[in-house]
Parts: C-alpha cells; sequence; structure tokens
C-alpha cells in the first residue's frame, strides 16, 4: 500500500492567514496611542477559541512499519484474537442469554432489553472521542488505561445483585469495550506489511468481530450450567486479566503525540453522544414495549435528532470540525453509507431472525451447537477466502457475491414450517454468515482510503459513518425485524384463530383428542375439553409465529435481491461509461 500524503485542511491554511495572535496585538495595542487603543474591539468567545484552535495540529499519521521477528509477530496475532474475543464475548455472552439471565435477577422480557440497551448507549459513540484522545496523549498509555478500567469493570459483574446494579455497570461495561475494539483492531495491524495491512490484516480482525457471537452460543450453554451470570462473567474476567498481560508485554508502536483535541470537540462530542445514545436506546427497547404505546420512545427521538442537529450546526461552522458533515453529505460518502446500512439491516436475519424462531419453537442454545459450529466455520473460511481476493478493483464483485449468497439464503430460510429443526437451516445460515464476512472488509477499506486521501483528520469522519451504519443500523436492522415479525404474527393469528370454532367437527374431534390426553388428572369432561382448546390456541399462536417469521425472511431475501440488482445496474452504468470515454473524448486530451 503506497503510504497517502497529508494534505492540510484548506480551511485551516485560511485560518492561520487571516487570524492573528492574542499575544502580539495585544503588545502593538499597548504601544499605540490612547485613542488607537480604545477603539480597538474587546476579543470575542469566538477568538478566544480560535487561540486554543490554533494551537492543535492535525491527526498525526499511522505509525511507520517495523518488521517483526516471524514469532514475535504470531505473538501479536495472538494478542489480537485475545483482545477481539474478549471484547466481543462482553457484549454477545449476554445477548444469547438474556432469556436465562433474566430470571436470576428477578426482570421480565421488557426490563431485560435495557441490558443491552445500556451497553450499547456510550459505545455506539465513545470511538470517536477515543481516537482522539489516544492521539493527544499516545498509544501506550491509552492501551495501558484502557484495558486496566476494562479489567475493573469485568470485575464489577461478579457484584451485580439486581437489574438496577445490572443496568449500571452494563453502561460502564459499554465504556471500557469501546476502547478494547479499537485495540484488538490495532494489534492485529501491526504484524503486516503495509501492502497487506488493509487485505489480510483487516479482514483477519473484522472475521474475529463476527466469530465473536456464534462463539458465545457455543460456550453459553456449559457457562449457564456451571453458574448462570457469576460463570460467564467469571471467564470474561480471566479472558480480561489475559489481555492485560499481553498488552503489557507486547506494546504497540506508537505514532507520534500531536495536541489534537479543541475545547469546542468536547462539546460536539457530548451532543453526537447523547444523540446516538439515545436513539439506539429507542431502538434498542421499542420493540418490547412498542412504539406507540410508550410515549417517552418518542421523546428519545426526538431528543437524539434535536442533539444531532445542533452537533450538525456546530460542526459546519468550525474551521477544524470533529466531523466533517460537508464530505460525509458528498454522494461518494452517502452511496458508502448507504451500502453499509443496507447490508447491516439484512444480517439482522441470522442475529434476530433465525434465532427467533428456533426459539419460538422451544429450542435452546445447547440444542443449537451443530448450527452454531457450522456458522462458525462459514464465517472462517469466508474470512480466508475474502482475504485472499481483496483488491479495490474487486470490491463489487465481492459485495455482489455477499448479496447473491444473502437473498439465496434469506429465501431458503422463509420456506420453514413448525417441524423445521436446526438441520434444515445448516446450508442457509452458512451463506448468510459467509456473505456478512464478505460485506464488511471491501466496504471498510474503500471508505478507510478514501478517507485517508483527504487527510488524517478524515479519519473521524470515516469512523462516525462506520459507527452509525454498523451500531445504530444493527439496532434498527434487529427492530425492524422484531416489529414486521410481531405485526404479521397478528395478521396470521387472526386468520387462523377465525377459522378455529367448537361447531366445527374436526376443531371438536381435535380439542376432545387433546382433551383425554388430562384424563388421569381432570376428571371433569368440560375441564378436559377447556385444557384441549387451549393446546389447540398454543398450536396457532405458534404456527401464526412461524409464518410471520417467514414474511420476514422472504423480506430480507426480496431487499438483498434489489441491492443487488441496484449493484449491478450501478457497475453496468460505470462500464458503459468507461467504454463510451475515448470516443467522447477532445483530441487534444487524447
Amino acid at each position: 500500500m503506497i503510504k497517502p500524503t497529508i494534505m492540510p485542511h484548506p480551511a485551516a491554511d485560511a485560518t492561520a492567514v487571516a487570524d492573528v495572535p492574542l499575544e502580539p496585538k495585544a503588545a502593538q495595542t499597548a504601544a499605540a496611542p490612547d485613542a488607537e487603543a480604545a477603539r480597538a474591539p474587546a476579543p470575542t468567545l469566538s477568538a478566544v477559541i480560535g487561540r486554543s484552535r490554533r494551537q492543535t495540529q492535525p491527526m498525526p499519521a499511522p505509525a511507520e512499519y517495523v518488521p517483526r521477528h516471524p514469532l514475535l509477530a504470531a505473538c501479536y496475532i495472538a494478542a489480537a484474537i485475545l483482545i477481539s474475543l474478549t471484547q466481543g464475548l462482553g457484549l454477545n455472552l449476554m445477548s444469547v442469554n438474556l432469556t436465562q439471565i433474566q430470571g436470576s435477577l428477578g426482570a421480565t422480557t421488557n426490563e431485560s432489553a435495557w441490558l443491552i440497551a445500556a451497553y450499547l448507549a456510550p459505545n455506539v459513540s465513545l470511538t470517536l472521542l477515543l481516537t482522539k484522545v489516544r492521539a493527544e496523549f499516545g498509544l501506550r498509555r491509552f492501551a495501558e488505561g484502557a484495558i486496566v478500567v476494562f479489567v475493573l469493570v469485568t470485575l464489577a459483574h461478579l457484584f451485580v445483585s439486581d437489574l438496577r446494579s445490572a443496568i449500571v455497570v452494563r453502561f460502564f461495561a459499554g465504556c471500557a469495550a469501546s476502547p478494547m475494539s479499537s485495540l484488538g483492531f490495532l494489534y492485529m495491524l501491526e504484524s503486516f506489511p503495509p501492502a497487506r495491512k488493509l487485505s489480510i490484516g483487516m479482514t483477519a480482525s473484522l472475521t474475529l468481530t463476527a466469530a465473536a457471537m456464534p462463539i458465545a452460543r457455543l460456550i453459553s450453554p456449559t457457562l449457564v450450567d456451571l453458574g448462570g451470570w457469576n460463570a460467564m462473567f467469571l471467564l470474561e474476567v480471566a479472558l480480561a486479566m489475559m489481555s492485560y498481560c499481553a498488552i503489557y508485554l507486547l506494546p504497540l508502536t506508537a505514532p507520534a503525540r500531536a495536541k489534537v483535541i479543541e475545547p469546542l470537540d468536547v462539546l460536539s462530542y457530548l451532543l453526537i453522544a447523547i444523540g446516538l445514545g439515545s436513539i439506539v436506546v429507542a431502538l434498542t427497547v421499542g420493540p418490547y414495549y412498542w412504539w406507540f404505546e410508550a410515549r417517552w420512545l418518542g421523546v428519545l427521538l426526538a431528543v437524539g435528532g434535536s442533539s444531532l442537529t445542533a452537533a450538525v450546526l456546530i460542526e459546519l461552522n468550525r474551521d477544524n470540525p470533529l466531523v466533517d458533515f460537508r464530505w460525509i453529505a458528498s454522494p461518494e460518502i452517502l452511496h458508502f453509507a448507504g451500502v453499509l446500512l443496507l447490508f447491516r439491516l439484512i444480517l439482522a436475519e441470522q442475529t434476530s431472525g433465525a434465532y427467533g424462531l428456533f426459539t419460538t419453537l422451544g429450542l435452546l442454545n445447547d440444542q443449537l451447537v451443530t448450527l452454531y459450529t457450522v456458522i462458525l466455520g462459514a464465517t472462517f473460511v469466508a474470512g480466508a477466502f475474502c482475504a485472499a481476493v481483496l483488491t479495490p478493483d474487486r470490491v463489487p464483485a465481492i459485495h455482489a457475491l455477499a448479496l447473491a449468497l444473502l437473498a439465496v439464503g434469506a429465501f431458503l430460510d422463509g420456506h420453514s414450517t413448525s417441524l423445521t429443526r436446526p438441520e434444515q437451516m445448516y446450508v442457509s445460515q452458512a451463506m448468510i454468515a459467509a456473505a456478512g464476512t464478505l460485506f464488511l472488509p471491501p466496504a471498510m477499506s474503500v471508505g478507510f482510503v478514501s478517507a485517508m486521501k483527504r487527510g488524517t483528520n478524515y479519519i473521524l469522519s470515516f469512523l462516525i459513518v462506520f459507527l452509525v451504519t454498523q451500531s445504530i443500523g444493527g439496532a434498527m436492522g434487529s427492530a425492524i425485524f422484531r416489529t414486521v415479525v410481531t405485526i404479521r404474527e397478528k395478521y396470521h393469528s387472526h386468520y387462523l384463530v377465525e377459522g378455529v370454532v367448537l361447531t366445527d367437527p374436526t376443531v371438536a374431534q381435535r380439542a376432545a383428542q387433546y382433551g383425554a390426553a388430562y384424563a388421569k388428572t381432570l376428571a371433569d369432561p368440560v375441564l378436559q375439553r377447556a385444557e384441549g382448546v387451549s393446546l389447540i390456541a398454543q398450536q396457532a399462536t405458534r404456527e401464526a409465529n412461524v409464518l410471520a417469521y417467514n414474511d420476514a425472511f422472504l423480506l430480507v431475501s426480496a431487499t438483498a435481491a434489489f441491492g443487488l440488482f441496484w449493484l449491478l445496474a450501478h457497475q453496468t452504468f460505470k462500464w458503459i461509461k468507461a467504454l463510451q470515454a475515448p470516443h467522447t473524448a477532445p483530441p487534444a486530451a487524447a
């Protein structure tokens, strides 16, 4: 990879010419006559803020590559795997075991959803601020402080006794996990030369991130049997301690430090954090409390939108913004963000769809071990394939392959029945897992290169695009999927129950058969028939849920097919335009 040339921000140059430091101006005023000094304007707030801004520097360039002994490079890769899994299991162990954990905490299903919301609220935006903190105070100090905080927060989980304390601890866990994801990424890139960082290094790091969910589901049954909440977080404490040792024994190559934090950065970040945090909380708990029944959901969304609007207004009027919203609003970045968001919405099929269907059918984690083993294997195979073939000119082809796998896999899942079991979904879920792994590395490499072409300061703008599309997109995808399933379940239940009447001889016979199963415990025929009718109602609800999940799967398949059509049409238009370019170019240009 060719090291990009760092171009100064045009607005920064204009500010350097137009603005005059306060100290020399004060000295000149003292030497001038009293009348001229009286006419001199007083320093304004913007001038004072500008003084602080002129003392800042651009974001430092990445550290130079330092070749290492192969054995030492392997140690850095092992440290990256350890740190990435430590961070990934922190969220996924909780999310995949909510049903089992809520009993030990004395919480309802709706209340337990706040454990996920509390984790995501700070995690969705904190990376944006921590990137500048890392540049300001140094990578080594940042890594050491981050792992110490993570260990302490993980230890705090062992002292949780009720839902309120659990929500508070999960909030700080979301804060502590944010720098850990960055460290896992940096440790993986450390061992690869520049030409391989955006292909093998980035793909390996993102593959580990995707693998955290199936790994959490594979080990969850054993951990829950051993001790529930405490057993899960004893494992996380052990992993955090190991990560602590790895970070102290294997220091990263640190780039140069620079003063990059400005006073308005803090205000802008707080507004962005409040905005994104409010939106992700509303999206996470909205399907449980239902959108039109809890008015505070609308208040959360309004607060989120207002905070983000205020942040945009502040950033648009800064010479050195924390996030360049003008660049984000460019057609290229909007197209990039749209692709990221589309994929993230579609991938909710695996995180919320298949697992939700099997939960409805009464299957638990220990009955899905083989399915998630297949998903984990498909994730690693797709990651290895992506690392081997990833080049900038192959990105559209890789994305087309991912969309095709998603469309076919979701279509196969859309024909499930109440008799469907995990073995019937091995192929479809493997295709969806492979698609998710294939999609993210090419998209992230394209966005990262686009940001670096504009200068290192644009990395922060790229980060906000990536964080919003992935974190907000993931929460939005799950919320949309659960909402569609709920609406369609009510629709199918209405039509299924409408035909279940005891005047129908078939229904009456079936109710009598089901009620006969209670003959040994219930002597009254009327009560036996009532139990039979109750069993029929349960079966109708189950079938309605299966039909609702099928509708959601087919909707995901249609969305992926539309995305594939859009991608192919866009590439065809580019090819036609490229073929016509030599014929339309003027002779002088030729």
